[in-house]
């Protein structure tokens, strides 16, 4: 079998590495899509699972990324680095039912959290942005300079859960109108000061206050939700029969759309009820293998990233 050079792209730690792929069921000559390439942690070690005859297609909206990407381009012929959102998955591939497994590893890599420029975390002082390609679409900080007090608490709270949506939607805007939001310490404050203290003899919330409003605005700006609804149907076009799904989500509504996406293809055709239909003619379209997995505690241990992680795979039928 032959192996590609390994590059030492970040010091990111993929998440369940060995689970992925095991799932995947790597064939040496097989066609394998990343579509979350990030800084190559999963792509690495699939290429090195495959032979001389593989192919590995990655995609990745994040310009930074796909720079990265190209140090193992340049080297091995097998792979190749798409700079698209993974939405666009099956209008920019041709090889059209004939992939053997496909990988969606959710949400921000650890390279986009510690880079204070991109504006993704409040624990570094940056530009308030957030987007995975900032050279498209509008920033966090040009959204909620425009944006009403309902809309940003309908954001906090729809994809963040955020109990305190409203109240921290009004400081926003009574902030904004004396002073632009710029920078994620300025918005981070601004939670924090609203955010009510624990009540007395309870135990101190150990995630810091902004945490569901920056994830909640995160994935609003990104469209991230609406993005993996749109290419989890594209994956049933590109799957070869036996060919693996596996999703690795780190948030409830993502991992709430990749379970019913994979119950309603293993269920197959929907018939209206009473129909006498047998279900070997409801025609599914997937097989769930096996139950959803979850990181093991030395993984968390050493990537506490991984805390909130959990993977499904499905099978093309």
């Amino acid at each position: 079998m032959s192996k590609s050079k390994s590059f030492n792209l970040s010091p990111h730690q993929p998440v369940l590495l060995s689970e992925t792929l095991k799932s995947l069921n790597l064939q040496s000559d097989g066609v394998y899509v990343d579509c979350t390439f990030g800084r190559g942690g999963h792509s690495q070690e699939i290429l090195n699972s495959l032979g001389s005859t593989g192919r590995l297609l990655a995609f990745d909206q994040d310009p930074e990324a796909v720079q990265a990407a190209q140090a193992i381009r340049e080297v091995d012929k097998r792979f190749s680095i798409i700079h698209r959102s993974f939405a666009q998955l099956s209008q920019s591939i041709e090889i059209v039912g004939q992939v053997n497994g496909v990988l969606l590893d959710l949400g921000v890599s650890s390279p986009q959290l510690d880079t204070p420029s991109r504006g993704f975390s409040f624990m570094r002082d940056g530009p308030l942005d957030m987007r995975m390609n900032p050279e498209i679409g509008e920033s966090v900080a040009q959204w909620l300079s425009n944006a009403s007090t309902n809309d940003i608490a309908e954001v906090l709270k729809t994809y963040g859960e955020e109990r305190f949506a409203r109240r921290i939607a009004y400081k926003i805007v009574a902030t904004r109108d004396q002073k632009p939001l710029n920078t994620t310490h300025e918005l981070a404050d601004i939670i924090a000061r609203v955010y009510p203290p624990p009540k007395k003899g309870k135990r101190k919330e150990l995630k810091h206050p902004a945490t569901r409003s920056f994830q909640a605005l995160r994935i609003f700006i990104n469209h991230e939700l609406e993005q993996l609804q749109q290419v989890l149907p594209q994956v049933l076009d590109v799957l070869a029969p036996g060919g693996r799904l596996v999703v690795i989500s780190f948030h409830s509504l993502e991992d709430r759309i990749v379970k019913r996406f994979i119950r309603d293809c293993v269920r197959g055709d929907d018939f209206p009820p009473g129909l006498p239909v047998t279900q070997d003619k409801l025609s599914p379209s997937l097989r769930a293998i096996g139950k959803p997995l979850f990181p093991s505690a030395a993984e968390m241990e050493t990537n506490p990233r991984a805390r909130s992680a959990v993977m499904r795979v499905a099978e093309r039928c």
